[in-house]
């Protein structure tokens, strides 16, 4: 059986992207799945979270984007971090990600690289979670082509609606050049019931996406500041805690798409 690849992206940051990407693998990982998690953003903040330092990464997913596709296999596991967050294998992230742009620009098939690149490991995993760089360009194409389920971070504030409309026209137009529709699921983040204007967004988007929204709800919770600062998960911090539980049920959520 092949891995489900998990793509986690919003073209607008500040969201809980990489929040979601890290407690979700976390989650899977504790439902007793093999979970691959991919760095895609250049900014590595996945990375960071792992307790994974510039200084000490050797290969990163850069060197897998411009390497040659019959070097791929090699370079798998000399890439691959075993186990580096809660039992979650890892794939670091490279500033060097944001030169793609221009190392690419007279590169043949550059838009379907890593879904191609992972055929070599992915028998290996349950699940890969691609935590992507929030603009769109050839990390996030790469990204949404490999993937069999996008799932769209939305922070319940009005002005992230915004970066939704911007996601919604990458993906009409992907789903256009593909010839295959993304499937996709939104998930409110960030929800606070306390304030009506979070009650308000969240009335809108289960109003707009229906049938593409997770049932899931992520609210506020401190102790994803905290696992962040200590390069642990929430669940190393305080299993029982909202955000923990909130994962947990996404977890089973995509659990039941297959």
């Amino acid at each position: 059986m092949c891995a489900k690849i998990l793509a986690v992206a919003n073209q607008k940051g500040g969201v809980g992207k990489t929040t979601t990407a890290v407690t979700l693998g976390c989650a899977l990982v504790r439902a007793g799945k093999k979970v691959l998690l991919l760095d895609l953003d250049p900014h590595a903040c996945a990375t960071l979270h792992a307790r994974i330092y510039p200084e000490d990464v050797r290969y990163s997913l850069h060197d897998l984007f411009m390497a040659s596709e019959e070097s791929w296999p090699a370079l798998w596991p000399l890439l691959l971090r075993s186990q580096a967050l809660h039992g979650m294998d890892m794939a670091p992230g490279s500033i060097r990600l944001s030169e793609l742009e221009v190392d690419f620009k007279d590169r043949s098939a550059k838009g379907s690289i890593l879904g191609r690149s992972l055929e070599a490991v992915r028998r290996n995993y349950d699940f890969i979670i691609l935590d992507c760089p929030p603009h769109v360009g050839i990390l996030l194409v790469n990204a949404l082509v490999a993937a069999d389920l996008l799932i769209i971070p939305i922070q319940t504030d009005f002005l992230a609606l915004h970066g939704l409309k911007l996601l919604f026209d990458t993906l009409h137009t992907l789903n256009k050049a593909l010839g295959r529709p993304i499937l996709y699921r939104a998930l409110p983040t960030m929800y606070d019931k306390r304030a009506k204007a979070c009650t308000r967004v969240l009335e809108l988007l289960q109003q707009k996406m229906e049938h593409a929204m997770f049932n899931s709800i992520i609210g506020i919770d401190t102790r994803f500041r905290e696992a962040s600062a200590q390069g642990c998960s929430i669940y190393d911090i305080d299993q029982h805690s909202r955000g923990a539980r909130c994962y947990e049920a996404l977890a089973q959520e995509v659990l039941q798409l297959w």
